[in-house]
């Protein structure tokens, strides 16, 4: 539901940055090499490319226990979605959304 929601509010406030981008939620990150970090990665953003859309994926699991709250997790998963989008399309991150994501 919070992915849904961030989804229409980007919409609302730029109609056409998701044209072209498929989102899609995982519950955890799936690693085909050995991975180590500091953290586990809340999304992952993938460039167009010829014959495939953009991607963007967002994983349920680190996004809510990085969340203390349900408002918090709406939160995190929008400016997640929203940075993830920006990557990918080159639209600066203000032109998709009103939000104060330095607060969020």
């Amino acid at each position: 539901m919070c992915v849904t929601d961030a989804l229409e509010e980007i919409s609302d406030f730029h109609p056409t940055a998701l044209d072209g981008i498929i989102v899609g939620v995982e519950d955890v990150p799936h690693f085909s090499t050995d991975w180590s970090g500091g953290h586990v990665p809340m999304s992952a953003a993938l460039e167009p490319t010829r014959g495939r859309r953009a991607q963007i994926v967002v994983y349920e699991r680190p996004l809510e226990h990085r969340a203390g709250t349900r408002q918090q997790l709406r939160d995190l998963v929008h400016r997640t979605i929203v940075e993830q989008l920006s990557m990918v399309t080159g639209i600066a991150v203000e032109q998709l959304t009103d939000r104060d994501l330095d607060d969020d």
